[in-house]
């Protein structure tokens, strides 16, 4: 892909900054400012126009290239939502190609509801808000944006949370639009992360908004229960955390999925609500799961929820 300068400005519509002033404002890529590294590349924290930034650079030997760089900037640029990330600008110079966000202290999900110490940071209330927020956000991407987009690689680790706690949906190189009578895309390239993606995605190829519907199911049941679903084990089953929830809810005991550091914090109505809720999202058949409008309903109040089905495993 090639592409200057002038032609970016004007496709991404954001503002394009100069290689020497994002340099300068990370100390020149030092290794005291670099604050994480994913898929796209290292990240580091720095200093622009008296304002705390997050700079992704471009690795050369990174597996997402110039077009999810294109990707994101493209789709980040035209979102406006307190649930996602904020793109300020980009850097786009020879070689060079960054993006910068807002910085978001807190970091990731991941890190304090899969952390033994971090974890008791998040009580009930602040998971709830977590995944109430979460759904927002992702409903927005649906249907209330004007581009609808399907993200494909929603997971605790592209949720950042901000000072206050309020997560924020990040990531989006991945991310593709969808036509509203689109029933499902297929592609011959499975990407997203194993342990989120649902069964049509990772095993046919086909994706939807249902897709992130079941991702979202995943991260409702880790939120739950502080466990990661990869990396789940329990000592009588072979099965992972969504099949272990599976087992309790069959058993009416779904309150056992619950984070033992909670304590007193919740509210059990609410948790047991909102492991269900996580287990309709996860339902084997794409047609079977709910719309994330509706999740955000169903979160919201107390009607009677249908009977989940067996989740796709």
């Amino acid at each position: 892909m090639d592409y200057n300068r002038s032609n970016c400005a004007e496709e991404f519509e954001i503002p394009l900054f100069d290689l020497s002033m994002i340099a300068r404002a990370i100390n020149n890529f030092s290794i005291d400012k670099k604050i994480g590294e994913g898929g796209f590349g290292p990240v580091y924290k720095g200093t622009l126009e008296g304002q705390e930034i997050a700079v992704k650079r471009l690795s050369r030997t990174s597996t997402q290239g110039e077009t999810e760089f294109k990707n994101e900037v493209l789709y980040i640029a035209k979102l406006q939502h307190r649930n996602l990330v904020k793109i300020l600008d980009c850097c786009i110079e020879g070689e060079e190609k960054m993006l910068i966000y807002e910085y978001l202290p807190n970091g990731s999900l991941d890190s304090f509801i899969f952390d033994d110490t971090q974890s008791r940071v998040l009580d009930w209330p602040k998971r709830f808000h977590i995944i109430n927020s979460i759904a927002r956000g992702l409903m927005y991407l649906h249907q209330d944006s004007q581009l609808r987009i399907i993200h494909r690689d929603l997971k605790a680790n592209n949720i950042l949370l901000d000072k206050d706690m309020n997560p924020k949906i990040s990531d989006f190189g991945l991310a593709k639009i969808w036509e509203e009578d689109d029933t499902g895309a297929m592609t011959n390239r499975v990407v997203g992360t194993y342990g989120y993606l649902s069964p049509e995605y990772a095993l046919h190829g086909k994706y939807s908004v249902n897709s992130d519907v079941f991702s979202f199911g995943i991260l409702v049941l880790e939120i739950v229960s502080g466990r990661n679903n990869r990396r789940f084990f329990h000592p009588d089953h072979s099965i992972n955390l969504l099949g272990y929830a599976w087992e309790l809810y069959k058993e009416g005991r779904s309150i056992e999925l619950l984070d033992e550091c909670l304590g007193d914090s919740c509210s059990t109505t609410q948790v047991v609500r909102s492991i269900f809720i996580g287990l309709l999202c996860v339902q084997q058949c794409p047609e079977d799961r709910p719309s994330i409008s509706s999740v955000v309903v169903m979160l919201n109040n107390e009607g009677v929820l249908p009977q989940a089905k067996q989740p796709g495993f």
